[in-house]
């Protein structure tokens, strides 16, 4: 069922994580903090610097990557960080549907956590929060960035991978310009170019919308993978 064709099948949440689409996903499986393919390139950010920075302004920081996949780079992280001494000033938490994390010895500073993110409850604000391809693959989009937005510190900084065509209407056309206004309206920021969605500091959030359900066959998105579209109603 391509973007073209009529939606005749939306998958509630719980149907949508036994999808092949989204338990098959290989977008952050194995993907490293730097490099060709690394968190820098496809969020615009040194995570290392903003951790640093922040480590040593406030005790600790707290960053947590939504759909973190195997965690390698949140490993990688806090090797790094104990390697400056910055351990006991950071906290770092994956989060991700599937249980496949890599093995081994971590730093007291990481964990990583098998969950939702429609469903996961966080025991405190975030100093830093990515996703790096991740809502691709979830269902209520607006929902989840509602929730991030409010775990986030006063100026806590949210970025991720985020395509506003991926957000559809009961007839499976784009929201287009009029959910891009309304996510700066709320105090995100949105790079078309880039499809990258950020925003700075803790808010409260709800979107004019009505979740329909979720189409795990709309077929290939920008990146070339397998995607899941997200469908709404506007509120009277």
């Amino acid at each position: 069922m391509g973007h073209n064709a009529g939606v005749t099948r939306l998958l509630d949440e719980n149907a949508l994580v036994r999808s092949s689409v989204v338990a098959n996903c290989l977008m952050n499986r194995e993907r490293s903090l730097s490099g060709s393919y690394g968190y820098g390139r496809e969020l615009g950010i040194d995570v290392m610097a903003e951790l640093s920075t922040r480590a040593r302004a406030a005790t600790p920081v707290r960053w947590l990557d939504v759909c973190c996949g195997s965690g390698r780079a949140l490993a990688e992280a806090a090797g790094l960080l104990a390697a400056r001494g910055l351990t006991a000033e950071a906290e770092i938490i994956g989060l991700d549907l599937a249980d496949h994390f890599v093995s081994g010895s971590f730093s007291p500073s990481l964990r990583l956590i098998s969950g939702s993110v429609n469903q996961w409850v966080p025991d405190g604000c975030f100093d830093l929060i990515t996703c790096v391809h991740g809502l691709h693959y979830v269902g209520d989009k607006l929902e989840v960035l509602s929730r991030i937005a409010s775990w986030l510190t006063s100026d806590g900084l949210f970025i991720a991978n985020f395509d506003t065509r991926s957000v559809r209407r009961a007839d499976g056309t784009p929201t287009g310009r009029r959910l891009t206004a309304q996510l700066r309206s709320q105090g995100f920021a949105y790079d078309s170019a880039r499809r990258r969605i950020s925003r700075r500091g803790c808010a409260q959030i709800r979107f004019p919308y009505r979740y329909l359900g979720a189409d795990d066959q709309a077929g290939p998105n920008y990146t070339g993978q397998p995607a899941v579209d997200s469908f709404y109603e506007p509120l009277p």
